[in-house]
């Protein structure tokens, strides 16, 4: 195991599952023996305001807070909030980002207007870019709930540990009655990239 330390930022709005997919990926990365520390911060409403979570893993990690321009992957679960993080991204950083856009108040208040083609202005800074269709894929796996998890297993396949740690943390992690749809959005979140 080298020295190196991974930095994951979460980030999207509330409601999002944002911090179950945290509390996985900090999981799986504990069963792979690494050591984990995670953060939170929450915005202002439970549902609507901003959420960025951070995870960083390696053989010895001291503060949960990701340093600036040091994200090795980004995994954007709302494209506004994706694209307002990439400051936070190392050059040559990998973002999955779900294509869907929540308009902040300001927007739905008439203030501002939300910004066109924030897909083409990521993938123009970042080349190792995935866009995925969360919720479309979560409900082909039979839950829109589960876009979170169809995240996940397309940032898994960023990251070099093993898919068994991943399958065990979700067994751990999720409600037993909604464990097999979420099995399912994993799988498809894999096989995208």
């Amino acid at each position: 195991m080298s020295d190196k330390i991974t930095n994951i930022l979460l980030v999207g709005v509330g409601g999002q599952g944002i911090l179950l997919a945290a509390e996985v990926l900090s999981e799986t990365c504990m069963l792979a023996g690494f050591d984990v520390k995670k953060s939170e911060i929450h915005g202002m409403s439970q549902r609507g305001g901003s959420v960025v979570s951070h995870v960083r893993y390696g053989k010895e990690v001291f503060s949960p807070i990701v340093p600036e321009g040091e994200a090795d992957i980004l995994f954007g679960f709302e494209l506004m909030e994706s694209y307002r993080s990439l400051p936070l991204l190392k050059e040559g950083a990998a973002v999955i980002a779900n294509d869907l856009c929540i308009p902040p108040p300001s927007v739905l208040m008439g203030q501002e207007s939300y910004p066109a083609d924030l897909a083409g202005k990521i993938s123009a800074r970042f080349p190792d870019f995935l866009l995925v269709d969360g919720q479309q894929l979560a409900i082909e796996a039979g839950n829109a709930r589960a876009a979170n998890i169809v995240l996940l297993g397309a940032v898994s396949k960023r990251m070099h540990i093993e898919e068994k740690f991943w399958l065990e943390s979700i067994e751990k992690m999720v409600p037993k009655k909604a464990l097999e749809v979420n099995l399912k959005a994993f799988q498809v979140g894999r096989s995208l990239s």
